[in-house]
């Protein structure tokens, strides 16, 4: 038996190979409106809405063959101006695929379009990517001309600068596109729920709950004190078996505490109290 040595696939290529065998989770069967929410995550890509368009070329002597795709992750394409209605995708799409074939010196041939994704068949399904961190999102689209069903499979990848999308292939059926952005980071889903719980129930904007961490101390110094009379007591009577005011402990002290604050008091205010000038205007009586 020979043994021949395979290539080595390409980044994109195995970084696809690994998207596509990862397990995914249906998103709700409501119509995909770009938030997502894990266990842990959640990722809002309305930041990512609009039209976009992406294109790959092919050379196919003695023309050139270049695969265009309109989408939009968020909402449907809107027709184009001055396009004829059946060199477009129908109404509902979005995303969109246009091959042409250009040829010098001749007009450019439109040969196939072919809508990716739908509306009405979007079925959104995602999967959170370890390594490298990110998203891989899959949206559904009808069957073309008689073959596979088309779906979009978009790689968002956590970066901290965000980049254009990039068209990394399509093989008939599915259309691999790869974008960096932060968006594909996620935010934390725990501390956005403690702070929008807080902004509901109090009804203020989040800098104005900060007088909480002043109750938290508040409590704590009561509890201490409790503590403290609580346990001093206990072992006041376990131990000397004292009763009443004897119970308290280091009674002493706490005796003597109106007396401090007393001349605390008296010194702060004898040294606010503004000084009289002798009067030098007045006669002294004999």
């Amino acid at each position: 038996m020979i043994l021949r040595r395979l290539p080595i696939p390409s980044a994109a290529l195995l970084l696809s190979f690994l998207v596509l065998h990862a397990p995914y989770t249906i998103a709700d069967e409501a119509a995909f409106d770009c938030l997502i929410t894990t266990e842990s995550l959640k990722f809002d890509l309305t930041s990512l809405g609009g039209e976009h368009t992406v294109s790959r070329t092919r050379s196919t002597p003695p023309s050139t063959m270049e695969d265009s795709v309109r989408f939009d992750l968020c909402s449907e394409l809107s027709s184009k101006g001055g396009v004829s209605q059946q060199d477009q995708c129908p109404e509902g799409t979005r995303a969109c695929l246009t091959k042409f074939n250009k040829k010098d010196d001749e007009k450019d041939r439109i040969i196939s379009v072919i809508p990716i994704v739908s509306s009405s068949s979007i079925e959104a399904a995602y999967n959170v990517l370890s390594s490298p961190k990110g998203l891989s999102l899959v949206l559904h689209g009808p069957k073309y001309a008689d073959g596979p069903a088309q779906y979009l499979n978009v790689t968002l990848l956590c970066t901290s600068d965000a980049s254009d999308p990039t068209f990394v292939s399509y093989n008939g059926s599915e259309l691999n596109l790869e974008w960096q952005t932060p968006v594909g980071c996620g935010d934390n889903k725990s501390s956005d729920d403690k702070n929008e719980g807080a902004d509901e129930g109090s009804g203020v904007p989040p800098s104005e709950t900060v007088g909480s961490g002043i109750g938290w101390f508040f409590l704590v110094l009561f509890l201490a004190l409790v503590a403290y009379f609580g346990l001093g007591a206990y072992y006041n009577y376990s131990t000397y078996g004292a009763t009443g005011k004897d119970l308290i402990p280091h009674r002493d002290f706490w005796q003597e505490v109106p007396y401090m604050l007393s001349d605390v008091v008296s010194h702060l205010c004898s040294s606010v109290r503004p000084r009289r000038a002798p009067s030098r205007g007045g006669y002294i009586s004999v």
